[in-house]
């Protein structure tokens, strides 16, 4: 995966796999600390810990469609390999928190990439889900959070065109403003 947005899609879309009716997803890039911290946190239905041990092993998937899961090993890859870590922390009845912390001035850091794509992609494709997806940094933070979107709309689709327009948007600019881009 070229970019960190497709490590978060890949992850969010097990948790979704995994029965989970909210996602938080949440970025801190605080260039004072040289971090960047990215948790996917579920209330799926979790994993015993022999599953997880398990699921950063490429050749370990619960899907019946194929037989090799290579999302959460890349995903762990890209976070080593800036001389970050990696941690999957899961308890069956109550979901999953996946944590990967980069280096922010390594050669090997991935782009974030796309993130209102992301977003825009998870909240059309499940809109009776609810998403958190908060961003932070040395200067400010923002949240998006489907449950409060839902109910400012009364009763208009979240998978609506001009509300994905919306969300598009509202993270685009806001991710601008507290990187100091705008």
């Amino acid at each position: 995966m070229q970019e960190l947005s497709l490590n978060v899609l890949d992850v969010a879309q097990n948790s979704i796999r995994a029965g989970a009716d909210l996602i938080e997803i949440r970025i801190t890039r605080f260039v004072s600390k040289n971090r960047m911290t990215i948790t996917i946190k579920d209330n799926g239905c979790g994993m015993t810990p022999e599953q997880v041990q398990k699921v950063e092993n490429p050749f370990f998937t619960t899907r019946t469609t194929r037989s090799v899961g290579l999302g959460v090993p890349l995903f762990k890859m890209s976070a080593e390999m800036t001389g970050g870590h990696f941690s999957i922390e899961s308890k069956v009845g109550e979901g999953t928190l996946v944590t990967a912390s980069y280096v922010l001035d390594h050669i090997d850091l991935m782009p974030l990439g796309d993130m209102a794509s992301t977003m825009v992609t998870l909240i059309s494709m499940n809109p009776e889900l609810d998403f958190i997806y908060a961003y932070q940094t040395d200067r400010e933070e923002f949240c998006l959070d489907t449950h409060e979107v839902r109910e400012i709309l009364e009763g208009v689709p979240l998978s609506s065109p001009q509300v994905m327009e919306f969300v598009r948007e509202f993270i685009t600019e806001n991710t601008a403003q507290a990187d100091g881009e705008s």
